[in-house]
């Protein structure tokens, strides 16, 4: 259904940088064209200002050979080097936990294997049965024990073959688990099977090297603790046997994943240095078998966290080779381009690109930031139809375009953070290195397309503006918002690092003045990595608007071990830094605004020039009005300044509209827009004691009211009044006789 895709190296890049476009022909076009433009509109639907680019030359556009790309997904380890094993006898032990018995295939835990197609591992078969399959170069054979594990529970899973004695023995044996009525499950006949002789080359473990045809036989599940050693186990030893490092056998390997949790390392503790490294990032800093509750950070007790949670569809990297290189001119201005990719059958595909300015410079005193870790956080979404609460939700039924179709069939181009792994359970990683094809203009208008609306309104305003990006925000800190007088942030800026917070936080302290465009931002709590360029990490916990929580002790993130889920619970609720936060969302309809006594405060004055004293703002709109979807508002208990202004509060809105479940204390009735008063947007402004000052419009709708009448509206006079003021160099004094209205 989509016949061309691609992504570049990187969301953001700078005059003399050169990313890398990759592309992947998928209608059987033997050429495709590449054009870059700069994107101006996206929004394509019949209430829109209509899709509107601008022609780039580039040295970069022209004809290029097509070719179909391959996406090898699927989290394992890779061991470059494993001893060789030649003897008569091998034992391979690990703890399992399955959580995808479902899909009727074979699922590897250990794998030792060779090109010559030579080679053994430690698996569950299709039935949900652990064993020992062997392969000696011409056949293969698989012995299981004879029952099935339950998923999502713990076993010690224990395969030890003598070939000289022709014995074979597997121990299947249920750890844990309260009230389980299993036993052991054990199996212990002869085999007359060669045992395969390998030399020293690569394992894998959570899959298996398959000869020509890549990694296959991909494990869904937890593994801790695999082992492999020389030799074989009598059954009195097998018996005996509770852990895999218990077992008393000379060594080839022995894994601990409790060592490196933040990291994509895996140390080999047997002394023969077999070292491992992660790929496709598989989930760790998970509890292992032994976890109790004794702690939930795994930074206190690493040895309770000694397990990765494997999944087939996780993906890092495409790993796709380079289509072409766009050198940019040192010319070039701060914008947001693409690659506008066709190919010869007409089918298109539209990659974004946000050009900065030259580190430490800035081509305009206004700059507009692209919620880069929100469109991250989304990319390439499955919950809409996968989530059973959606249509409620929407209030209707869902309507699926070509790319939910086909992201719905290629599961293969990863997850986001917003949907459950095949196995069910949540995902909390998300990576750039992939086609994003809900981040692309002619979308639904949310996140990336929404924000196009912002750039669309600029260009007609003819105001000035440079792009800047979460990304590079984070990376270079407050450095990068110094030479600008006012920030604009996106409709929807949700996905925020503590780097990004102190940025903005410090700039706004030094005088700076931000026009926060959205609702529902500076919400959730995203980590990093230096060695995932491009990656991020979310951890749900008990607070927040979610589709998934991660499990009971499992929400400090990985990657920096600090505790995720929502700010507000780390205790930097949105109010503190806009005036406003998250406090209902629906998406049945969208609604307006009236103002307030306080919208009339001198103070508010330039705000409201020219806009009527009377009436509705923002009854209109492409959305239907400026105020919906989610909605922010002002809150004195967390962080709302005393002396800021709600200029306007939303109304109107429906029962489909409802409270945020951090706002409920415990649940009762009145949750919604007909009956509780607090589903509602606020219009708030404030002044800051360096002569700054904030701009908060409350809702994600707000900027696709902008063009509404040719731009000539109060939602484009308030933004316009607003943005000009901000722009201003005379500095903003606090109140001193009107402390606000909270």
């Amino acid at each position: 259904m989509v016949g061309i895709m691609g992504y570049w190296d990187r969301f953001s890049a700078r005059p003399g940088d050169a990313p890398e476009l990759k592309v992947s022909v998928e209608d059987g076009s033997e050429t495709f064209r590449i054009e870059i433009v700069r994107l101006i509109c996206g929004d394509d639907g019949p209430e829109s200002p209509g899709f509107k680019t601008r022609s780039v030359t580039a040295e970069v556009n022209g004809v290029y050979p097509g070719r179909r790309q391959a996406i090898a997904a699927g989290s394992y380890v890779h061991v470059p080097s494993l001893s060789a094993i030649r003897g008569e006898a091998i034992t391979v032990a690990a703890l399992v936990m399955p959580t995808w018995l479902g899909k009727q295939t074979t699922q590897c835990v250990v794998s030792r294997q060779h090109r010559s197609s030579k080679g053994m591992a430690l698996v569950t078969d299709s039935a949900g049965r652990g064993g020992l399959w062997l392969h000696d170069g011409t056949q293969e054979t698989l012995v299981t024990c004879n029952a099935a594990m339950a998923a999502g529970a713990w076993y010690l899973l224990v395969a030890s073959f003598d070939a000289s004695k022709s014995r074979i023995r597997i121990l299947q044996r249920p750890i844990g688990g309260g009230h389980r009525i299993e036993s052991d499950a054990v199996e212990d006949r002869s085999l007359d099977f060669p045992m395969p002789s390998l030399p020293a080359g690569p394992a894998t473990i959570a899959a298996r090297r398959n000869p020509g045809a890549g990694i296959t036989a991909h494990f869904d599940g937890r593994i801790e603790a695999p082992a492999m050693f020389h030799g074989a186990l009598d059954v009195d030893q097998l018996a005996r046997v509770r852990h895999p490092f218990d077992i008393d056998l000379p060594a080839i390997a022995g894994w601990d994943f409790s060592r490196h949790i933040g990291s994509v390392d895996v140390a080999d503790v047997s002394g023969n240095n077999a070292h491992g490294r992660c790929v496709n990032l598989p989930t760790r800093a998970v509890t292992g078998h032994a976890w109790n509750g004794q702690t939930t950070d795994w930074r206190m007790r690493p040895d309770l966290y000694g397990a990765i949670h494997f999944h087939s569809d996780d993906l890092e990297d495409c790993g796709w080779t380079t289509a072409a290189t766009w050198r940019l001119p040192a010319e070039i201005n701060s914008g947001i381009y693409a690659a506008r990719l066709t190919s010869d059958r007409g089918t298109e595909d539209i990659v974004p690109l946000f050009v900065l300015p030259p580190s430490g410079r800035s081509g305009a005193a206004l700059a507009f930031l692209a919620s880069t870790f929100t469109y991250l956080a989304y990319a390439n979404s499955h919950h809409g139809y996968e989530d059973p609460l959606s249509e409620p939700a929407y209030g209707t039924l869902l309507v699926l375009d070509r790319t939910d179709l086909f992201l719905r069939e290629r599961r293969d181009l990863g997850v986001s953070l917003y949907d459950r792994h095949r196995d069910g359970s949540g995902s909390c990683y998300s990576s750039a290195k992939r086609p994003i094809l809900n981040m692309r203009p002619k979308r639904r208008i949310w996140n990336f397309n929404a924000d196009l609306h912002i750039i669309d309104w600029l260009e007609e305003s003819g105001i000035d503006y440079d792009v800047i990006t979460d990304d590079v925000l984070h990376e270079e800190g407050v450095g990068l918002l110094t030479p600008y007088r006012c920030i604009l942030t996106g409709s929807h800026p949700e996905y925020y690092t503590g780097r990004m917070l102190d940025a903005l936080q410090e700039w706004l302290s030094g005088g700076g003045r931000l026009v926060y465009l959205g609702g529902n931002g500076f919400y959730w709590r995203v980590a990093t990595h230096e060695a995932h360029p491009g990656v991020i990490e979310v951890r749900r916990g008990e607070a927040g608007t979610r589709c998934f929580e991660m499990p009971a002790g499992e929400r400090h993130n990985q990657f920096d071990g600090e505790f995720g889920g929502l700010w507000r619970s780390n205790g930097r609720p949105p109010q503190e830094l806009v005036g406003v936060g998250f406090v209902a969302e629906g998406f049945d309809s969208c609604h307006w605004y009236e103002r307030t006594e306080a919208s009339f405060d001198p103070r508010a004055d330039f705000i409201f020039e020219g806009v009527p004293r009377d009436g509705r703002l923002g009854d209109f709109g492409v959305l239907g009005g400026a105020a919906g979807l989610e909605l922010d508002a002002a809150d004195p208990a967390l962080g709302t300044p005393a002396h800021a202004l709600v200029l306007a509060r939303s109304t109107g809105h429906s029962n489909v509209y409802l409270v945020t479940v951090e706002e409920m204390v415990s649940t009762h009735p009145s949750v919604d827009g007909l009956d509780n008063p607090l589903v509602r947007a606020e219009l708030v402004f404030f002044e800051t004691p360096s002569g700054g000052a904030v701009f908060a419009t409350g809702s994600i709708a707000w900027a696709a009211s902008l063009s509404h009448q040719q731009y000539a509206n109060d939602v484009a006079r308030i933004t316009g009044n607003v943005i000009r003021r901000f722009l201003d160099p005379a500095p903003f004094t606090l109140p001193k006789k009107s402390p606000g209205n909270l």
